[in-house]
């Protein structure tokens, strides 16, 4: 069934400072809706995986809203998500959980009598983007999509029947809750708070005594300590033959009459004229283009002007123009030797003052400095196509059971293994190409190899010979990153160590001022920025009470930090009241979602569920084909 996701009021915009505050309150409410309505169809036999009451699960509703949670999920993390990814996060139960819930809704509004009328369908189908013609709703289109989605008009307008039976009966239940005033105000209380801390930031040059350098048993001892960072992960070990229009390129012969050729026909690309970067601003009359020029000659700026004709710079914009590009205009803009207004004179849209801000100088690539780019072009291309003249001639050799070795020998391909693992870092340059790694990813042993053509127009075909287990890199191979890395292991330490005694001093009455350069914050929100400081830094400032200490660390940081004030929340003005407005907006969605969770339970629970775990089983195996 369609499922629209709920509508709800906008949250209230605030400007300045509260608007990071109701991005923050935002952030900080996240509130989930119900699936959507797909249009996929779920072939078989079955109807159904189970029922709430006397309302039926429909098999293609399940199977739609499980796609369509993968492939939302799959945007989400950039990458395809298999079914049995799906599972393992719990995916699938929760769009079971989504699609149960909606059975109970439309079971309960078919208890109650809870229908939309033909002409409200109607209205909402007519309105529908896809069902749209050049003279608005088109019944051929309707139809068509229909019938390309594997719908009928019947089972669509059922859906959005009960779509909006459904939404009825969830606006009915859930519309209206208001937030109690104590949680608004101690939220907005929390969100709203500021405070003001001092910072001491410590780095090597306030360390009182210099790092002893580092020597090859104290660099042997940290990579023994951790060899996890130095360990190669699990790899395939691959054997494969390619060929690469760079590598070929450099052989192909070159058609000097081609180049001149493509030159001649790219030669508005290598012969710029001088041009001026200009804006135009054009008036009604000429009278009324002098009166403005004189202003300008009387001391009134140009972008004065502009803003009194209620436009903007990006308005009176003309970019980079040649002089025939102005026209009439052309001469006296092109005369100008440092920036300058001139004018009026006429134009496409009227008599206009033109303003010259600076001059691009002419640029000129005669054919023998072009030759080189054009030559490596026609080269790489006349690679590509000969390359694309054996693809065929490799798959052949390979379906009639030759070896990727004769392959090379026969096509004049390179041969080569390579040993590959997803999250390492040191992969060979072939696996640069996206075809190889999600080939590779997918390979098994006893795989039959076959042709491949790359993003480049490369060829490449692999077999999977052995799986590789984690190993560590030699210490020789990564002892540049060790030393780089207990480097920084010893200076934070000895960081730390410092900022510690500095804390102690501290506490015991000295001034933080006389350990070094001490940044003063008056005051800040909880979803302030500070410049170079980890997050922690404010989450540590926003749990301290005035004048407390703390020594914060993280990776490259180290600071001593103490608590000047606290500054409570404002509750009145324009920021409070777009905070309070916010966080009402999102804690009644938040309540709302929670009475919504409790009716559906209460209803199932009433109605009474079964499942057909053999139907769901049989959804997965289709979506697995």
């Amino acid at each position: 069934m369609a499922n629209a996701p709920l509508s709800s009021d906008e949250t209230p915009k605030k400007k300045r400072k509260g608007a990071s505050v109701m991005v923050w309150v935002l952030m900080a409410m996240l509130i989930g809706g119900l699936g959507g309505f797909g249009v996929t169809n779920f072939g078989g036999g079955t109807a159904s995986i189970g029922t709430v009451g006397d309302r039926k699960i429909d098999v293609n509703d399940y199977a739609r809203s499980l796609r369509q949670a993968m492939d939302g999920f799959s945007k989400q993390i950039g990458q395809p998500v298999t079914l049995q990814q799906a599972q393992a996060i719990g995916l699938d139960r929760q769009v079971l959980q989504q699609v149960m819930d909606r059975a109970a809704l439309d079971n309960e509004a078919d208890r109650v009598g809870l229908s939309v009328g033909d002409a409200s369908v109607a209205s909402k189908v007519s309105a529908i983007p896809s069902f749209q013609g050049i003279n608005g709703f088109d019944r051929t289109t309707y139809r068509e999509v229909l019938r390309q989605n594997n719908l009928t008009e019947s089972s669509f307008e059922a859906g959005l029947r009960a779509d909006t039976a459904r939404q009825l009966l969830q606006t009915a239940i859930s519309s209206g809750l208001v937030p109690p005033q104590i949680l608004t105000d101690t939220i907005a209380a929390w969100a709203g708070e500021q405070r003001g801390f001092s910072m001491l930031r410590l780095t090597e040059k306030s360390l009182t005594t210099p790092i002893p350098p580092l020597t090859d048993a104290d660099l042997q001892a940290y990579y023994q300590a951790n060899i996890a960072a130095y360990t190669r992960p699990e790899a395939k070990r691959i054997t494969y033959v390619a060929l690469l229009p760079d590598t070929l390129a450099k052989a192909m012969l070159l058609d000097e009459a081609a180049l001149k050729a493509t030159y001649e026909a790219r030669l508005s690309t290598y012969i710029i004229p001088e041009k001026r970067l200009v804006e135009r601003l054009a008036f009604a009359t000429d009278a009324d283009a002098a009166a403005a020029k004189a202003r300008i000659d009387a001391g009134m700026s140009f972008d004065d002007l502009v803003k009194e004709r209620n436009l903007s710079l990006e308005d009176v914009d003309m970019g980079d123009v040649s002089q025939k590009e102005l026209a009439e205009a052309g001469d006296a803009v092109f005369a100008l030797k440092d920036p300058g207004v001139v004018g009026p004179f006429p134009s496409s849209i009227g008599p206009a003052l033109f303003r010259m801000n600076a001059i691009l100088l002419a640029q000129e690539t005669s054919f023998e400095q072009a030759r080189p780019d054009l030559a490596l072009e026609q080269q790489l291309e006349s690679a590509r196509k000969e390359i694309s003249g054996k693809v065929e001639a490799v798959d052949d050799a390979l379906a009639g059971g030759a070896s990727l070795a004769d392959v090379a020998k026969e096509q004049g391909l390179t041969l080569a293994t390579t040993d590959y693992a997803a999250s390492a870092d040191d992969n060979d340059a072939i696996t640069g190409y996206k075809g190889f790694r999600d080939t590779a990813a997918s390979m098994a042993e006893g795989d039959f190899p076959e042709a491949i053509v790359l993003d480049d127009g490369g060829l490449v075909a692999m077999q999977l010979d052995s799986i590789v287990p984690p190993a560590p890199l030699p210490f020789d191979k990564v002892k540049e990153k060790v030393a780089a890395a207990a480097a920084a292991n010893a200076l934070a330490k000895a960081l730390s160590d410092e900022a510690t005694r500095i804390k102690s001093a501290v506490e015991g009455g000295a001034s933080l001022g006389g350990f070094g350069i001490v940044s003063r914050t008056t005051q800040i929100e909880r979803q302030g920025v500070v410049t170079d400081a980890p997050a922690s830094l404010l989450e540590a400032v926003f749990q301290m009470q005035p004048n407390d200490l703390r020594v914060i660390e993280a990776p490259g940081f180290a600071a001593v930090v103490q608590l000047n004030s606290i500054s409570a929340a404002a509750t009145t003005g324009e920021d409070a009241t777009a905070l309070r407005d916010a966080i009402n907006v999102n804690a009644g969605r938040a309540i709302s979602d929670d009475v919504m969770a409790l009716y559906t339970a209460a209803l199932t629970a009433s109605a009474g569920i079964t499942l057909d775990q053999a139907a769901i089983n049989a959804v997965h195996t289709q979506m697995n084909n």
